[in-house]
């Protein structure tokens, strides 16, 4: 078989990028790409010096699993394809119960059942009427574990304007955005905030960057940041107090994505790592919102959401203990194998007891320094 590079696949490169890659300019990302493509170039070709080294017989059923190999890929090519045809069929089909949800939780429709309460009733209650179903996307959230520790207690107030969550597909770049609907609020002036993620390959999550919306926060209202006042010492001229702006934790920054340096020689390897850990966590809330919170927010808010998700973590943890068993088995066999290697050390100082008292303390001593803990051995 010649050694031809050309028919080495190398689509969908994309998608063999590490996460890393997400930390990358796109200058950098495009370089680490062609390294790619010409590093798995020669290793197609050293596959080629493989396939030379077989016998004839064994190349050619080598040579016809290649082409079942390449049915498959165009077979897997059109399943992706017809994947991405169907989520959006039934997008569309999720679009007027998402909307229904809107209306009924927002006081837009009201449902059957609920019962009108007299003038009089309603103008004694009208300071405690309840519209809709109050601060219904708050709990939800709320109630999910990734993002409970993203929202601060600061942040309650202003979540509880939020009227709705949607999130679409975006195809040049390829990616998702979520908007966040807002009832008008002392916080902020935005009544919608948005978050665009662009992926290198969105079949694989391999995150390029994420852009979010700038707040527009009201006088005094920021929830990203804390005004500290500290008064001027005893004898300054100035008799103002200082003030200094600090960063805070906050959900609200979910809208601030960290950025990638344009200049490489910011990056050390440190600050890439943290960078990309940063990265990791913000698609990581991005994606909870898209994949959980979005088409089940009414079980996150009554809370039934959570035993499903506890299930899925329980399978994870029995995955984890499968393997730790092994590890555990592994052990308990070299246990035994040491047993058996002592017991034939044991039967030998017995045969070697009639032997010269010299060579039988010394053995003895090897034994008492061979059982001490490391504790003693370093005292």
């Amino acid at each position: 078989m010649s050694n031809d590079k050309d028919q080495f696949n190398i689509a969908d490169l994309g998608a063999a990028l590490p996460a890393a890659a997400a930390a990358l300019s796109a200058e950098d990302r495009a370089g680490l790409v062609n390294a790619l493509k010409d590093k798995l170039q020669n290793l197609a070709g050293q596959h080629s010096d493989v396939l030379e080294t077989l016998s004839p017989n064994v190349r050619k059923r080598v040579e016809f699993l290649r082409e079942i190999q390449a049915q498959h890929d165009e077979l897997e090519a059109k399943f992706y394809e017809e994947r991405a045809a169907l989520e959006a069929k039934y997008q569309k089909l999720y679009d007027p119960l998402y909307t229904k949800r809107y209306e009924i939780v927002n006081g837009v429709v009201e449902v059957e059942g609920v019962t009108n309460e007299s003038p009089m009733d309603q103008e004694e209650d009208k300071a405690t009427e309840e519209i809709g179903v109050p601060n219904f996307w708050l709990t939800a959230m709320k109630t999910n574990e990734v993002l409970a520790e993203e929202i601060s207690e600061r942040d309650e107030g202003a979540l509880k304007y939020l009227k709705d969550i949607k999130w679409y597909r975006i195809d040049n770049p390829k990616g998702f955005k979520l908007e966040f609907y807002f009832d008008t609020n002392p916080y902020f002036k935005n009544s919608i905030l948005t978050k665009t993620y662009h992926m290198i390959d969105d079949e694989e999550p391999i995150l390029e960057k994420a852009i979010g919306t700038e707040i527009e926060w009201y006088p005094g209202k920021s929830l990203t940041q804390k005004v500290l006042k500290k008064k001027p010492r005893k004898g300054s001229k100035n008799a103002k107090p200082i003030t200094k702006t600090e960063n805070c934790e906050s959900f609200f920054n979910f809208f601030n994505p960290p950025q990638v340096p344009e200049d490489e020689e910011d990056i050390d390897e440190d600050i890439a790592e943290e960078l990309q850990n940063q990265m990791e966590q913000d698609y990581d809330i991005g994606s909870t919102i898209r994949d959980k919170i979005i088409p089940h927010a009414v079980s996150w808010f009554t809370g039934e959401a959570v035993q499903g998700d506890e299930f899925e973590d329980i399978e994870d943890d029995d995955e984890d203990g499968d393997e730790e068993e092994d590890e555990e088995e592994d052990e308990d066999e070299e246990d035994d194998d040491e047993d058996e290697e002592e017991e034939e050390e044991e039967k030998s100082r017995k045969k070697t007891s009639t032997r010269p008292k010299k060579s039988g303390r010394s053995r003895a001593g090897e034994g008492q320094q061979g059982e001490r803990p490391p504790e003693c051995k370093q005292q």
